[in-house]
């Protein structure tokens, strides 16, 4: 049995290269103002190669977004395990809000970046991206989560409310991603945060209204119809990331 069954949305989100950057986008954004963003510096690695350390969190959800059932659950108590390890080196628990918080990312940006690359989705488009994430967050055992959609709503802008603070780490981390990706590159991610993010994180960032990236992703999506959109992404995709950004869609 496929952890996520054939046609559903979460598969046509997750096989699809510009909503999966899309993701990564929104999701590099709200990591750099989540109050437990200090245990993703706690191993270093974050800080050397914060890229990378996304990317590797987008591929584990999208390993387990096209995995049967039994592999699914194997690659969640992967990332538990890993999660533990690094709990009794810091001899403390990571708290389960904050894992609450990445599995809210996950079902936050695949809903807003497929609605701002393509369309917006149906009630139950949603409520099956939600359950999705919600049975992952089950097998990890996290505690206090929502048990339907709408309830995921209301938590969720508690969550946003509650959880997300501009730090000097915040700082930090955006002057990394420049550094990793560039001066042009930096600049549209953040144009694309600008479109997708909830207004308390535009609001923490300052990134603006996203107005210079409108007319840019209208012409990439019109370039769809002459099937020129793969070679205009994969001409700004940083060449370090290149191979595994382009693993992780079939579109």
């Amino acid at each position: 049995m496929d952890f996520v069954k054939k046609g559903s949305i979460v598969r046509e989100i997750w096989g699809n290269t510009d909503i999966i950057l899309f993701i990564f986008a929104g999701a590099a954004a709200e990591f750099s103002l989540n109050r437990a963003v200090d245990w993703l510096y706690f191993t270093g690695k974050l800080p050397k190669d914060p890229l990378g350390r996304l990317f590797s969190t987008v591929a584990y959800a999208q390993k387990i977004v096209f995995s049967t059932s039994e592999e699914a659950h194997a690659a969640i108590d992967q990332i538990t395990m890993i999660h533990k390890h690094v709990e009794a080196a810091r001899s403390t628990q990571i708290p389960d809000w904050a894992y609450r918080d990445v599995l809210f990312m996950l079902i936050e940006y695949s809903i807003r970046s497929f609605e701002v690359l393509e369309r917006k989705l149906s009630s139950a488009e949603k409520e099956e991206i939600f359950d999705t994430f919600y049975r992952m967050g089950q097998r990890m055992q996290i505690t206090g989560l929502p048990q339907n959609f709408s309830a995921w709503q209301i938590q969720h802008a508690q969550q946003l409310a509650e959880n997300l603070a501009y730090s000097p780490l915040s700082k930090d981390l955006f002057r990394q991603y420049k550094k990793h990706l560039g001066t042009a590159r930096y600049f549209l991610m953040r144009e694309i945060q600008a479109l997708i993010v909830p207004s308390k994180v535009n609001h923490l960032l300052q990134l603006g209204k996203g107005k210079l990236i409108i007319p840019i992703l209208w012409t990439y999506k019109m370039s769809r119809s002459f099937h020129m959109h793969k070679a205009i992404r994969n001409l700004i995709l940083p060449s370090k990331y290149k191979a595994q950004i382009l693993s992780l869609g079939t579109v």
